[in-house]
């Protein structure tokens, strides 16, 4: 009885504690706290399953079955967009809002329009095999099986954000990421195979997030109100972002005809350490977007600007930490890819724009659909030009270089926009 007082007591003054803060953060610190922990610890333990799964490609495969691996993933990632990702951020504000039932129309919309990018990919598997590149055929012949459910299933996670059952999206999360990646790894033990690995990659993905969906339909049932703007507000974040998507994977697909894959393979694992950095610290956009859609634009641009300075004093100290255990990091578990250090220690001064993702959540959160198209299309047209200029000229370095100029010219660009917004 008396460790429960003094923990009930700990807790209350932890609260207290919390609540004096906002003084100083201008942030409601509990709600921040409670969310941010699950949804943190969502992202540790994703973050920590990656880099099991990346130690397992650097030690088990060859560089150049990795870099035609992460191009095959490249070219799904373009094909993607046709199940409107954009539903995804949709759903979020849509539920926040108590429109449950608009995740079965989701679901089923996404589907149906899947089905036009699993027919690219069947059309660009019949070229590959034309021209005598049989594993790329087959598994371009797979993704096109799998591509209108892949992403479909994972609309459970859109849907218990917008409910704020972070714990509960946590659990599950973690739990889908440890049966997935536990079969891909136990997979490389005994297939070396492009065809078998991106067999068993979109296999345990979909089969596990499909479980995990329907025990969340079951277990928290959608009420019958539906949102009718959930899915043409979908379709229009999904139309701002259509370049933008093409150019988070073209720098590898560019790699991959320029260089090789084995170069490909290279600045993949050049990348990876700072973009898992970078998803841990995207948690704040999830906690973000369902306060923004409560509140009007001119109280948010009243705080949001001294918390992006706080939130970047604390990216510089994590980008100087990265710097200096990247080589110890890099030798222990990577050693067949050492070359990668140079690259992955530049790179990691991009986390120096992530506070750009808090200021999308506010043009997401408040249906900014003009700024957002301005923003993701002059984005990307420059993204894209630039590593086509770059990567041909300079290799991997001009690749490096054009993802950290982009990202500076993002926050820059993110930050006019918001302050110009009535």
């Amino acid at each position: 009885m008396e460790a429960d007082k003094m923990f009930e007591k700990i807790k209350i003054k932890f609260y207290q504690l919390l609540r004096k803060s906002e003084k100083y953060t201008k942030t409601d610190m509990v709600y921040l706290f409670k969310g941010g922990f699950w949804l943190t610890l969502g992202q540790v333990s994703s973050s920590f399953s990656s880099f099991l799964l990346a130690i397992a490609f650097a030690n088990l495969i060859p560089k150049e079955t990795y870099g035609n691996y992460k191009y095959i993933l490249s070219i799904i990632g373009i094909l993607n967009i046709s199940t409107l990702p954009g539903i995804n951020t949709s759903l979020i504000r849509s539920v926040a809002k108590g429109y449950e039932g608009s995740i079965l129309l989701a679901v089923k919309t996404k589907i149906k329009w899947g089905a036009l990018g699993a027919l690219v990919s069947l059309f660009l598997g019949a070229y590959y095999y034309f021209n005598n590149n049989t594993n790329i055929a087959l598994s371009l012949l797979i993704a096109s099986m799998f591509l209108p459910f892949f992403d479909t299933f994972n609309l459970y996670g859109p849907y218990l954000q917008g409910k704020k059952l972070f714990e509960n999206y946590t659990k599950y999360f973690i739990s889908v990421r440890i049966g997935a990646i536990f079969l891909i790894i136990a997979s490389l033990f005994f297939f070396k195979n492009l065809f078998f690995i991106v067999l068993i990659y979109f296999i345990a993905w979909t089969f596990f997030r499909y479980l995990i969906f329907k025990r969340i339909i079951k277990k928290f049932p959608p009420n019958k109100k539906k949102d009718k703007t959930t899915i043409d507000y979908g379709k229009k974040l999904t139309w701002a972002n259509v370049i933008g998507n093409i150019a988070m994977q073209i720098d590898k697909i560019l790699i991959f005809h320029y260089l090789g894959g084995t170069e490909l393979a290279i600045y993949s694992f050049s990348i990876i350490p700072t973009e898992q950095i970078k998803g841990l610290l995207k948690n704040i956009q999830s906690l973000a977007l369902p306060k923004f859609s409560k509140n009007n634009l001119q109280e948010i641009k009243k705080t949001i600007f001294p918390k992006l300075f706080k939130f970047s004093l604390f990216i510089v100290l994590i980008i100087i930490i990265y710097i200096l255990l990247a080589p110890f990091l890099f030798k222990l578990f990577f050693p067949q890819y050492k070359n990668s250090i140079i690259y992955s220690q530049v790179f990691s001064v991009s986390l120096l724009a992530v506070p750009l993702l808090l200021i999308i959540s506010v043009f997401q959160a408040q249906k900014m659909t003009k700024t957002i198209y301005i923003f993701r299309t002059s984005s990307a047209i420059i993204e894209i030009s630039l590593l086509f200029l770059m990567i041909n000229f300079f290799g991997l370095w001009g690749a490096i270089f054009s993802k950290i100029i982009i990202r500076f010219f993002n926050l820059l660009l993110s930050t006019f926009l918001l302050k110009k917004a009535n």
